[in-house]
């Protein structure tokens, strides 16, 4: 199981992430170009010190993401409002990569096409969206729980 960022926008966002991967041994391949200069010091306060215990994998592009994705064999699992299954709807399986898009604008229509699955989370009527990586840590938790791997 593996978490993509799709060229985040928020170094805070993208901390929380790194973080959530770091203690739920998950790695996370961040693709560029990012809304900030990655940098430790930039992810620091929101990954604490959790940076150095994960496993991160920098893409110049999506180009390059996909390639490593395909090689592996993973299936793309993207989370998005313009889902169309609820996660605990869908059938993770434990090579999975899920992917939240860019926080201002998801991501392009030719990534939506590559998807294996479009995920989207229930919501309130009236309600747009949930932070991005609070949308990642309860479908990631549902992926790991459904395959196994959710550490005891």
């Amino acid at each position: 199981m593996r978490l993509a960022l799709y060229c985040p926008d928020i170094p805070q966002n993208a901390g929380t992430l790194i973080r959530l991967g770091a203690c739920l041994g998950v790695a996370v391949d961040v693709i560029e170009p990012c809304g900030f200069t990655f940098s430790n010091t930039s992810l620091r306060r929101a990954g604490m010190d959790y940076l150095a215990l994960a496993a991160i994998r920098r893409h110049d592009d999506f180009a390059a993401f996909e390639t490593a994705r395909a090689r592996a064999g993973s299936r793309l699992i993207l989370l998005t409002t313009k889902g169309e299954i609820a996660p605990h709807r869908f059938a993770f399986q434990p090579g999975d990569t899920l992917m939240v898009g860019r926080e201002s604008a998801g991501v392009p229509d030719e990534v939506h096409a590559l998807a294996a699955a479009r995920l989207r989370l229930g919501l309130v009527p009236g309600a747009r969206s949930l932070n991005v990586a609070v949308a990642a840590a309860m479908v990631l938790h549902e992926a790991l729980r459904q395959t196994a791997l959710l550490p005891e």
